[in-house]
């Protein structure tokens, strides 16, 4: 069930009548039911998975609680943890493993057969995955204790705002959010609204429509060069901030319905002035999970920093996709980092230069590194590479080739939907947007509400297509 569809406009709101109906004691089962029937509709055979994956988090934490042995609580995180990597490894990984020895073995000639397995991956399975393996390790840390109501503690897990492509919540966050008792506060419902207005206006304005130009240059690569590939990788950074943003935008205005607070997931990431900067901005949720359970637990800044800072960065890379291109992406990523941090560079925070000549230059960088994530394969990329300044002896027609290009207009309006959301952006770096909104006179808050509606009904795409995220 996509939010961008009329079976979600019928299922929100009759949740939503629902939820407040009945009595504080009885809610979380509405969300319960509500959230297994959403990711149901996907798959009716994915309930069993997420079933699965929180009972055995639910024991595990609840046995670690109960014991005294050191040894046997570190049996049971174990247990926990790899029960449920093993789960995600054989869905999302043992192809791409397989895969990847066998072209080693034939590599020195050892006669080997392809083993792949014709596997449905289970969408939002590395985000409730991540969110239980959170759950098992900071209630082994005592960072937490172990949650006793097996039904609220299943909301956690699949609570539908978030299940299937985030924000990844921590369970001191949002249990407590799931048990409060919840008030129906008007200006939190009004301000989800206005989150999920925007939401869909990131994802049906500026990425659906801007999704069109960019699969047919990167699924056609042999037909393009030039300005054209440079234009594609651009408009693909706004597309993938829109898409993954604009869900975030949704699943926290939604959450906001039930009076209920999810973390923010991205904070103006364009406007970064350094590759660091750009990663506390960016998917934030996953950034801060890795920093917290990997880069921290290798030794974070006290022991082999460069190390740590790559082995972070290229396992977030292989979260993203079981493709070589992602661990390149977060290779890159990596690299940069420790780069910046060793090495003299422009985009220092300490830097002399400008701060809007480090943003360019932050921007350009990440872009250049989208090639390799949204390239089909690491071949498709180095050839964008490699022909990203073809024909610029002529400027003119470099220019021009990429306006031949199928779906130039649709592209167009996501150009128009990119100018309001930098707009939108550059104010959210000093305050926030809809809090600064609400400043203004009745007649210009209202006028700014219906243009933002007007502008989602007259450039939306015709054709809405599936979260990007989804497949992650």
């Amino acid at each position: 069930m996509l939010f961008n569809s009329v079976s979600f406009m019928i299922f929100l709101p009759v949740v939503f009548t629902l939820f407040w109906l009945i009595p504080h004691t009885r809610r979380w089962m509405v969300l319960l039911v509500a959230s297994y029937y959403f990711y149901m509709s996907w798959n009716v055979k994915y309930i069993f998975l997420i079933l699965f994956t929180t009972i055995l988090s639910y024991l595990c934490a609840l046995l670690m609680e109960k014991t005294a042995s050191k040894r046997t609580k570190k049996l049971l995180m174990l247990l926990g943890v790899v029960l449920s990597l093993g789960i995600l490894f054989f869905f999302k990984y043992f192809n791409f493993v397989s895969e990847s020895l066998v072209y080693c073995l034939q590599a020195f000639s050892l006669p080997v057969h392809h083993l792949t397995l014709k596997v449905l991956l289970p969408v939002g399975i590395s985000f409730y995955t991540f969110q239980t393996l959170s759950y098992v390790l900071d209630v082994y840390k005592g960072v937490i204790p172990a949650e006793r109501h097996f039904g609220k503690y299943a909301v956690f897990v699949s609570f539908f705002p978030q299940l299937v492509a985030g924000p990844i919540e921590r369970s001191k966050s949002l249990l407590p959010e799931i048990k409060k008792q919840h008030t129906c506060n008007c200006d939190n419902a009004v301000l989800g609204i206005k989150l999920i207005a925007w939401g869909f206006f990131k994802k049906l304005v500026i990425a659906d429509n801007i999704a069109p130009y960019i699969d047919s240059v990167y699924n056609n690569l042999r037909m393009y060069s030039g300005f054209v590939l440079i234009f594609a990788t651009v408009l693909f950074a706004f597309q993938i901030y829109c898409d993954f943003s604009g869900y975030s935008d949704i699943a926290i205005g939604v959450a906001k319905l039930f009076d209920i607070s999810l973390m923010t997931n991205f904070k103006s990431p364009y406007f970064s002035a350094s590759i660091k900067e750009f990663w506390t901005r960016w998917h934030i949720s996953l950034s801060t999970w890795f920093r917290d359970y990997v880069y921290i637990p290798l030794g974070g800044n006290r022991t082999r920093h460069k190390r740590n800072v790559l082995i972070t960065f290229l396992a977030s890379g292989l979260w993203h996709g079981a493709h070589w291109t992602f661990v390149l992406w977060g290779g890159l990523h990596g690299i940069s980092q420790i780069a910046e941090k060793v090495l003299p560079s422009p985009i220092k925070q300490k830097s002399s230069l400008p701060w809007l000549f480090r943003v360019v230059l932050v921007f350009f960088f990440v872009c250049f590194t989208w090639i390799f994530f949204r390239a089909n394969t690491i071949a498709d990329a180095f050839y964008i590479i490699s022909h990203l300044f073809s024909g610029i002896e002529n400027p003119k027609n470099y220019m021009l080739t990429a306006w031949p290009v199928p779906w130039k207009s649709n592209a167009l309006k996501g150009c128009c939907g990119i100018v309001l959301l930098l707009c939108y952006d550059f104010v959210s770096l000093k305050a926030d947007a809809w809090r600064s909104i609400q400043r203004y006179p009745l007649a210009i808050r209202y006028s700014i509400y219906f243009g933002l509606i007007l502008i989602i009904l007259l450039l939306r795409a015709a054709d809405s297509q599936q979260f990007v995220y989804f497949q992650f």
